[in-house]
């Protein structure tokens, strides 16, 4: 991901330099030095990484963090615009010559779509700081035992702790997360980035979420980035349980449900257990429904052939933008937002909480914590 980085942002500079910045209505001087600026935005990650900390997690004060995201979102959006521009035009072209040079060559078209990739990118900068609203959704499962007809879960998932998303906004995802009085609290990965002294504060939160039935997690790939094991004992001192190939079993009223958590397959590339679904189930009792946590969701089919009744997933942050999402979801096997049947199992895919500031934009697809209500369907 590092290494291939700078040359994708590359690319996408050299299109928006190549077919936006040379037509627009300014003298060669002035071209210039906003195609040096554009390119300073479109490495900014390439610095920071060197100067600031870590591609996952630069150490530089929230304001500016918020004005690089945006200036980096109206790069993308920017290409994303000028592409739609290109095609249009060009498929004009073919019919209407005149017309389909006009957009493809005009000057005041490519001056347009400048600013309203700023003014989209300072939309979609706020839709991806902001705290999330609730979400509620309620699934059916079949085999759920009465007992726990209305079993309230919340999950969080993504909630990338950092300069970006600093202790305050947990503190206020934490005070919307017990307000809704859950029997279990789930997150599902990705819970900071960064080590842990330099992130304790802003995890800090976390210690303050109070579930019925506790607090279980999942590590995400971005556990694994910075001394995973510092922050597996970290968490634990916050009272998160976490599930590495493990499971526990929750009673409620003589029936029971089981919960199951997987580790990311990130885990293989730096020396930690891999996903083990065999593991994270074995000894559950026979007839008892299964509830998998995993942060990443192309596991699903596995986990349905496995019997699991629900799983819970992340990572994707929903494709963060509508359209481009397609790319997201065809990387994680079609499963990008929402809900899903994957044979006789259900797969909720969040969008996420909070989202990895190297990327802080949203648009179409907002961010949440989600209230999920079981129904055993025998009512």
């Amino acid at each position: 991901m590092g290494a291939i980085l700078p040359f994708v942002t590359g690319v996408i500079w050299l299109y928006v330099v190549s077919r936006c910045v040379r037509l627009l209505p300014l003298r060669t001087p002035w071209r210039v030095a906003l195609a040096g600026v554009l390119l300073l935005v479109a490495e900014y990650q390439v610095f920071t990484s060197h100067f600031f900390g870590s591609l996952a997690s630069p150490e530089l004060p929230r304001w500016i963090l918020i004005v690089l995201a945006w200036a980096f979102g109206s790069l993308l959006l920017l290409a994303m615009l000028v592409l739609l521009r290109d095609v249009v035009g060009l498929v004009t072209w073919v019919f209407a010559r005149r017309i389909g040079r006009g957009i493809l060559k005009g000057k005041r078209l490519a001056a347009t779509v400048g600013v309203a990739a700023m003014l989209l990118s300072a939309f979609g900068v706020w839709q991806a700081i902001k705290v999330p609203r609730v979400k509620d959704v309620e699934i059916t499962l079949a085999g759920l035992p009465n007992a726990f007809d209305g079993y309230r879960i919340v999950q969080l998932s993504d909630l990338h702790a950092s300069r970006l998303l600093p202790g305050s906004w947990i503190t206020a995802v934490v005070a919307r997360t017990d307000a809704l009085r859950p029997d279990l609290i789930v997150i599902t990965g990705d819970l900071e980035d960064g080590t842990p002294a330099a992130r304790a504060r802003d995890v800090r939160p976390l210690r303050d979420l109070h579930a019925r039935d506790g607090v279980l997690a999942v590590p995400g790939n971005h556990e694994y980035y910075v001394d995973y094991a510092g922050w597996m004992v970290a968490f634990r001192e916050l009272g998160l349980h976490m599930l590495v190939n493990a499971h526990v079993l929750v009673g409620r009223d003589g029936a029971t449900l089981a919960v199951a958590g997987v580790t990311d397959p990130q885990a293989a590339a730096f020396g930690q257990p891999p996903p083990d679904l065999a593991a994270a189930l074995a000894d559950i009792p026979s007839g008892v429904p299964v509830i998998l946590l995993s942060h990443h969701p192309g596991n699903a089919i596995a986990s349905a052939r496995a019997g699991v009744a629900l799983e819970l997933a992340g990572h994707t942050h929903g494709g963060q933008i509508r359209g481009p999402d397609l790319l997201t979801k065809w990387a994680n096997r079609g499963f990008v937002s929402g809900l899903y049947r994957v044979g006789a199992m259900q797969l909720y895919v969040s969008n996420g909480t909070g989202l990895w500031n190297g990327l802080a934009l949203r648009l179409g697809r907002p961010s949440e914590i989600t209230r999920i209500t079981l129904r055993s369907g025998r009512r």
